[in-house]
């Protein structure tokens, strides 16, 4: 009969209930939701929606850049039951983010983002590749 061996440091027999009890808490506390997105465009715009009910807007942050996006946020539980009283417990409490890269590139400076019951929408204007504008050269 052959003898497993675990890695070093890495023995299983010699974890204690604490020491596995705080690994779990670690790996739980690093978990980061992942939003859920809608992403569509309109010969103009990009349109980005996603659910963030129950989210106060100073826990949402929208960056943008002319190629990505980054939602993050923070939805916080409001413990009216014990733990045990719970028949079912599917909603998701705690922070989420979502990168989304962009088909093509936006206008920063124009971009907008809107709340409206529990529905953001980010809307994106494209950048007009094609538009040009002629400087005038000036002295100086």
């Amino acid at each position: 009969m052959e003898e497993e061996t675990a890695p070093k440091g890495k023995s299983d027999h010699h974890k204690t209930d604490t020491d596995v009890a705080s690994s779990w808490i670690e790996e739980e506390s690093e978990k980061e939701g992942e939003l859920t997105v809608d992403v569509y465009q309109t010969p103009e715009m990009i349109i980005i929606k996603s659910m963030i009910a129950g989210v106060r807007p100073d826990d949402l942050d929208v960056t943008i850049a002319r190629d990505v996006v980054t939602i993050r946020g923070k939805r916080e539980e409001e413990r009216v039951a014990n733990e045990d009283d719970y028949y079912v417990r599917e909603l998701y409490w705690g922070s989420f983010s979502r990168t989304i890269q962009l088909p093509e590139e936006i206008d920063v400076d124009e971009s907008e983002a809107v709340e409206k019951h529990g529905l953001l929408i980010l809307k994106l204007p494209k950048l007009d590749k094609k538009r040009s504008s002629k400087l005038k050269v000036r002295t100086v």
